[in-house]
């Protein structure tokens, strides 16, 4: 059973692996066996050290995922190291706050762009990659809490996730005929980057603390079950759902 989990050999693309929930996933498929090829605007020396510490292979790629500019690119620089591609993970997102009344049509765009168009066009290259090496492959999207609930001043990142569970379904249906696994995870409240300002609210901080059952904010190793899961071929019969990794937030 548990060489069902096993990923060695396989290789990984994760996008936002720089911090975070990135490099936590990034970190378990590692120690699952896989090669990681970390996508990032800045450094990945954290995620890259906790990699090889695993005993595989890592690359760096540094680009700006604002734009489609970097997505072939991406794809070319892990083909040339790893000379193939079995997963990729679409983590990398930015969050926006302001009032929907005083929404700025920039902070939409920039929202949208990362979360959501850049998301689309990467897994549309990536999966042209699986059909034409012929041996399918896993796409797991990093959805939200807000993918399900409203929440408030977060107009595009709110639109945006609720995007990613939407679009996660239409490409399982498409694709899964080419024996490609597309699904997400949605975190619940996260002890990341993105959340800092959250965290610094007291008063939010302890609203949100109370409404989550296990009593505690999550971490980034959470989500590595779950990751290594939809990656491996514990999950090849698994396609369009979105796992909440949440502390029971949802349950509530």
């Amino acid at each position: 059973m548990l060489d069902l989990f096993d990923l060695t050999g396989k290789v990984a693309i994760v996008t936002g692996a720089s911090t975070g929930l990135g490099e936590g996933m990034a970190k378990a498929l590692a120690q699952a066996g896989a090669n990681v090829a970390g996508v990032a605007r800045t450094s990945c020396e954290s995620a890259g050290k906790k990699v090889e510490d695993a005993g595989t292979r890592f690359l760096e790629i540094r680009a700006d995922l604002s734009s489609t500019e970097p997505v072939e690119r991406i794809l070319s620089e892990t083909l040339k190291a790893f000379g193939r591609v079995d997963i990729l993970v679409n983590n990398a997102g930015i969050i926006r706050r302001a009032d929907a009344l005083e929404f700025s049509e920039k902070d939409w765009d920039d929202v949208m762009n990362v979360n959501l168009k850049t998301l689309f066009f990467l897994s549309q290259r990536v999966a042209n990659e699986f059909v034409r090496q012929g041996t399918g492959g896993k796409i797991i999207n990093t959805a939200s809490m807000l993918s399900y609930q409203g929440g408030i001043r977060t107009a595009s990142y709110t639109s945006s996730k609720s995007g990613v569970i939407g679009l996660t379904r239409l490409l399982a249906n498409e694709w899964a005929k080419y024996g490609i696994n597309v699904n997400a995870i949605a975190p619940g409240y996260m002890v990341t980057n993105n959340t800092k300002a959250l965290r610094e609210d007291k008063a939010r901080y302890e609203e949100i603390l109370g409404r989550i059952p296990a009593g505690r904010w999550g971490t980034p190793e959470d989500l590595g079950g779950a990751a290594v899961f939809l990656a491996s071929r514990a999950s090849d019969y698994i396609h369009g759902f979105t796992i909440a990794v949440d502390g029971g937030w949802l349950a509530r």
